[in-house]
């Protein structure tokens, strides 16, 4: 829906909450509180006014309530501590944003609006925005609406409450082309609220859990070998006591919490969704989750998509590659500093032309990992472990096609690895402003005529699958160690940058 105004020349009546003026806030606390009552407050005004046009099987009313906004002005170029990647505005003016569920992003808000406060000296403002909340999105992820009490209306749905408007549902913010209507203020966030309820609504739906248990800290994968292997290991940890997890989270909303045997509540689904994630969930957020991608550039940069409105301070992708070169062996592993983008699905959105840097903070984070999992070090850690560039395609079959013109190019970028995934991820990390890394492991090297048989493949999975998933997730715990200013790299900052993080 794009930003409507409160006037008396819409062609409806409007049944709508007492309009809550701007107000001043100079402690992040209480600025967070707010939002909460204002976002409860319009929710519950159009779950009520839903039943009782359900009921009623009619309106003569238009129902619409809004979405809270968060606003700060400034008036100063003043400089702020230069080392900070977020926390403050570029230049003087006014910068807004709509919040929805401050209930799932009170901790991030409460440290956005912090930082706000105290780099530019200025309460921000909090009230009603101009923006409706879609009725959609007024209810909880994965609740179920009647839908034969819907259709008995007297007239559609869509007539007597907002819904989803995706011409207003992108990431024009992100991708800066974002540009302002005469007199609108400057984006103070990445999304808008609406674009995030959209993302938190399709990740319950293809990873089958609650945005609310979705860890800071996020490996993907393309194999069901790591997933089943983290939850063995998940699983084991809960009997243990935790080893500093409260809780392991399976799809379903399946809650094993630290010290039990068994789950205490949720149901598995009938059938894993399309993406599953598991979570291993510390109180902080700063736990582990993993999702199974499935194979493919378009999986990838789906999942990413959605992932990217919990903000988190770093994913990773955990998979197998082709080896390019003959010196590899099956089981090394390939630590990727630079990507070939020939995955295709970022290219509207994400030139080809940008570079998509190596993090120094991640990439430390797993070769340290490596080293810390494998018991080898410095020259040694060389037999195993090789760093250099991942090529990214969307072609499976690439084998089948006339090899002198693909090979032409791999040999000319420095390849030493090729796979369907990874550079759409780390690609969608340096948009997102999501720090990324990868670390594959080499499956086969098709270009030398090592192919994978049965025996030997069941062999390999068995040997390295382990060993690849502890590294992947001691290189987060590595990071979830760092203060998350550290983490987030101001290599991901663009010249006009939102505030929050």
């Amino acid at each position: 829906m794009t930003e409507l105004e409160r006037t008396d020349t819409d062609p409806f009546a409007f049944d709508t909450p007492e309009a809550v003026p701007l107000r001043p806030f100079t402690d992040a606390g209480e600025a967070v509180a707010e939002l909460k009552r204002l976002y409860d407050r319009s929710v519950g005004f159009l779950s009520r006014r839903f039943e009782e046009v359900l009921a009623s099987g009619h309106s003569a009313e238009r129902v619409r309530a809004f979405y809270p906004e968060i606003s700060i002005a400034t008036t100063t170029h003043a400089r702020v501590d230069s080392r900070l990647a977020f926390g403050h505005v570029p230049r003087p003016g006014r910068y807004s944003a709509t919040i929805t569920r401050p209930d799932l992003f009170e901790g991030y808000l409460a440290e956005q609006v912090a930082l706000l406060i105290k780099n530019h000296g200025q309460p921000v403002a909090i009230g009603d925005s101009s923006t409706p909340i879609p009725l959609h999105f007024a209810f909880p992820e994965g609740a179920y609406v009647d839908a034969a009490r819907a259709e008995r209306l007297h007239r559609p749905l869509r007539d007597i409450f907002d819904v989803p408007d995706l011409e207003a549902t992108d990431d024009r913010i992100v991708n800066g082309t974002f540009k302002p209507k005469e007199g609108e203020g400057a984006p103070l966030a990445p999304f808008t609220a609406q674009r995030v309820d959209y993302s938190l609504h399709r990740l319950q739906h293809y990873t089958a859990t609650h945005p609310k248990y979705f860890q800071n800290f996020v490996l993907f994968t393309n194999y069901q070998f790591y997933m089943d292997e983290f939850c063995m290991l998940a699983r084991q940890m809960m009997a243990e006591g935790g080893r500093g997890y409260s809780a392991f989270i399976e799809p379903g909303n399946v809650v094993t919490p630290a010290g039990s045997l068994e789950p205490k509540e949720g149901t598995a689904p009938l059938r894993l969704p399309q993406m599953p994630a598991y979570h291993l969930v510390r109180d902080d957020c700063s736990g582990i989750t993993m999702v199974n991608i499935g194979v493919g550039p378009s999986n990838a940069k789906t999942i990413t998509d959605h992932v990217a409105v919990l903000r988190p301070h770093a994913w990773l992708m955990l998979g197998h590659c082709a080896g390019l070169r003959n010196s590899q062996e099956l089981g090394d592993y390939v630590l990727a500093h630079a990507y070939v983008r020939e995955d295709h699905v970022l290219d509207a959105d994400l030139p080809i032309w940008v570079p998509i840097p190596a993090l120094a903070e991640v990439q430390v984070a797993l070769e340290q990992a490596v080293a810390e999992i494998t018991g080898l070090s410095g020259y040694e850690l060389k037999r195993i472990m090789r760093t250099g560039t991942v090529a990214t395609i969307d072609n499976r079959n690439w084998e089948l096609r006339d090899h002198h013109e693909p090979i032409e190019r791999l040999s000319q970028s420095r390849a030493i690895g090729l796979d369907m995934e990874s550079a759409t991820i780390a690609a969608n990390g340096f948009r997102f402003r999501v720090p990324y890394g990868t670390l594959l492991c080499v499956s086969d090297k098709p270009l030398h005529g090592e192919l994978k048989l049965p025996g030997m493949a069941t062999d390999f999975y068995k040997r390295q699958v382990a060993q690849h998933l502890r590294i992947g997730m001691r290189a987060l715990e590595l990071m979830s160690e760092l203060p998350s200013e550290r983490v987030h790299s101001r290599k991901l900052r663009s010249f006009t940058e939102t505030a929050f993080q």
